[in-house]
């Protein structure tokens, strides 16, 4: 799963796993996940989306400065999921 399907999965995975209050297709690829001015998430969040990734897609975040970059938002996370995937 990649491009399109994969970021639509994430956002279904977050509004699920999170309990958003925000239907998948509301969310863009490049809302910020934490802060005012996107989806407001706040650190519990972030652990319980970190535990949900690497459930969901096998991606595991090693530290908290990695954390940062990668879950700034859907089209981040995509790419580290796109990039660590296996390759067939």
């Amino acid at each position: 799963m990649q491009g399109e399907a994969l970021r639509l999965k994430i956002k279904e995975v977050m509004v699920e796993e999170l309990m958003l209050d925000h239907a998948a297709e509301e969310i863009g690829d490049k809302t910020a996940i934490f802060g005012a001015h996107g989806l407001g998430l706040d650190s519990v969040d972030a652990l319980q989306l970190v535990v949900a990734l690497e459930k969901h897609f096998g991606l595991k975040i090693g530290d908290s400065t990695a954390a940062k970059g990668i879950l700034e938002n859907v089209a981040s996370i995509s790419a580290e999921i796109e990039k660590s995937a296996p390759h067939a």
